[in-house]
């Protein structure tokens, strides 16, 4: 029977790895430095934290994009703390009028349709990024992990759209554990993730499964058990398994390159 247990991780051993990554890929680049785009939830300071130990604090550029209709106060704050205590200067780049700016001209535009105007948000900040990273000769550095690249929550060419993936082979449940090896404050460690497209948007919300069933669903079919073993396994439904497969399945192709048509 499969438990959190099976998830833990050497975070020691994760920690350099992680470095060595970031370090090694950006010398091979021939660039200066990296972006980290930051929001106050625990991926990018995860991200922040590991990039300005491999690269140095001269080398790191933080920038932090928000909506001033959605994004909470408590956020902004998270940033600006966790940027100054790893004595890093935060970018602020408010994306409101740019958002109000595609409102005005784009057809038909729905608020409330987040698979169109909520992908926008993400799709802007990537823009904003490799502004940054041009103008310094920096990489971009990506801050999803594992569990939202296996069930596509993350933006197509948004915050999928980056230079370096430091933590895609960490599931939620194991970044949090990396995050406190790491001592980044507790209250970005214990804040409900969310993608900020509304007020009061979260992750497992919208997932419709809190990250540890969902981590432990994901780890299971990795191992090769079928929908009905991890179900009876963790003594849930096998409608929910199969949700999440359908997800894993349908998102492949926002995990690979687009497809090339061979003409030879």
């Amino acid at each position: 029977m499969v438990s959190v247990q099976d998830l833990k991780i050497n975070c020691k051993k994760i920690e350099y790895k992680i470095k060595d990554f970031i370090a090694e890929n950006t010398e091979k680049s021939g660039l200066e430095g990296a972006v980290v785009a930051v929001s106050g939830g625990i991926d990018s300071s995860v991200t922040l934290d590991l990039t300005v130990k491999a690269l140095g604090v001269d080398r790191v550029t933080a920038v932090t994009m928000p909506e001033l209709d959605v994004t909470t106060e408590r956020d902004i704050m998270d940033v600006m703390q966790h940027c100054k205590r790893l004595g890093v200067t935060c970018n602020t780049v408010n994306i409101t009028p740019i958002l109000h700016v595609m409102r005005d001209i784009l057809p038909s535009y729905d608020v409330t349709d987040w698979t169109t105007s909520g992908n926008i948000r993400p799709r802007i900040r990537m823009t904003v990024a490799y502004y940054f990273a041009n103008k310094q000769r920096r990489m971009v550095m990506g801050t999803s992990n594992k569990t939202e690249l296996l069930v596509g929550f993350f933006t197509k060419y948004g915050d999928g759209g980056v230079d370096l993936m430091p933590l895609a082979d960490l599931y939620k449940t194991q970044l949090r554990q990396l995050a406190r090896h790491l001592k980044i404050p507790e209250n970005i460690v214990e804040k409900p993730p969310s993608p900020g497209f509304y007020p009061g948007h979260t992750d497992e919300g919208e997932l419709g499964i809190d990250y540890t069933t969902l981590d432990l669903i994901l780890y299971s079919w990795e191992k090769g058990s079928n929908a009905s073993m991890i179900a009876e396994d963790l003594g849930i439904s096998q409608s929910l398994v199969e949700s999440v497969m359908r997800r894993v399945n349908a998102n492949e192709h926002k995990r690979r390159l687009p497809l090339i048509l061979r003409l030879g």
